[in-house]
């Protein structure tokens, strides 16, 4: 039978570690001006805190972490000039996921940062269903460390693709990293130009589609045009037609989920093999890829540009160079 001392000895581990963790988290402030009332809390901290992404923001108010003038907040809450938001972000706990000798097409790296060229079909981190397998699980095994910002599920991701979206990827290997690329994403000073094949022919060369996006309003699982939504702005060209379908260049100047899909089918030229907004005929993706991707690096501000590679789907469609 165990000791009281055992007992007591024990306890104060867990006080001694409770203490540090507290030490260790961090404290973000804010007074809401007279511009920016009236506001949804949701929304006002994903603008003025761009290091936390929308559905940490989501965990942090469900667990307690946030508070309006001293009270739990709710996300959807509306904002006054004058309220007080306190945001406790708690310390980043060390990742449980499992790492994974899956190969990396690795474009640039260095201690700062990696810059992959995700292949189609990869999740980019675990979640229900993909707890193994994703590109989390490959940087976990190739990389010494990663940040931990974004969470126990998806150490080291500034930013995120769809599963069947291909092409470069940056992941932070410090906290100091992930701050300054968060902000660069939340500031649109990253240069994000994708490449999209979609069916038909457009009738001019060069556009720029400006429509919010929200969620659909039936279909929760998809997003569309929707007046509710956030702003959106994708400038798109044409790069040349092919045997009845076209490819586009898009410059993403906003990073809503998926954008481009959504504004393309707007358009009316879903992308080839999209089967949620279009459908996928003899595509076994929707094709999509993120060609180029430029930023100041986080170190020395120095800019970085990369271009990943036509991938075979995109040669088999007819796609032999850009």
């Amino acid at each position: 039978m165990p000791s009281d001392d055992f007992f007591f000895a024990d306890f104060a581990c867990l006080v001694i570690l409770a203490t540090k963790l507290h030490k260790m988290h961090t404290t973000h402030e804010l007074t809401v001006e007279h511009s920016h009332a009236p506001y949804r809390l949701d929304h006002y901290l994903a603008e003025h805190i761009p290091t936390l992404s929308r559905s940490r923001l989501q965990s942090l108010v469900k667990d307690g972490h946030i508070t309006l003038n001293g009270a739990a907040a709710k996300q959807n809450i509306k904002l006054r000039t004058g309220d007080k938001i306190v945001v406790i972000e708690p310390a980043a706990v060390a990742s449980e996921t499992l790492a994974e000798d899956i190969p990396l097409d690795i474009l640039y790296e260095d201690d700062d940062l990696i810059v992959v060229n995700k292949p189609p079909g990869l999740v980019v981190h675990p979640a229900v269903g993909h707890l193994t397998g994703t590109l989390v699980n490959a940087l976990l095994h190739h990389c010494k460390s990663l940040s931990g910002i974004g969470g126990v599920e998806r150490p080291g991701i500034v930013h995120r693709l769809d599963k069947e979206t291909s092409g470069c990827l940056v992941a932070a290997k410090n906290d100091h990293s992930h701050h300054h690329l968060a902000e660069q994403f939340a500031g649109r000073e990253i240069t994000k130009i994708y490449l999209a094949l979609v069916a038909g022919r457009l009738t001019k060369k060069t556009g720029s589609i400006k429509e919010p996006i929200g969620r659909h309003r039936v279909n929760r699982q998809k997003m569309a045009i929707n007046d509710e939504g956030r702003p959106a702005h994708t400038d798109w060209r044409v790069i040349r037609e092919i045997s009845g379908t076209t490819l586009v260049e898009c410059t993403l100047h906003t990073g809503r989920t998926h954008q481009i899909r959504v504004h393309l089918k707007h358009l009316g030229f879903p992308i080839l093999g999209d089967e949620v907004y279009g459908k996928r005929g003899p595509y076994e993706r929707h094709l999509l890829h993120a060609w180029k991707l430029g930023f100041a690096h986080p170190r020395d501000g120095r800019r970085l540009d990369f271009t990943a590679g036509l991938p075979e789907d995109f040669k088999k469609a007819g796609v032999e160079s850009v």
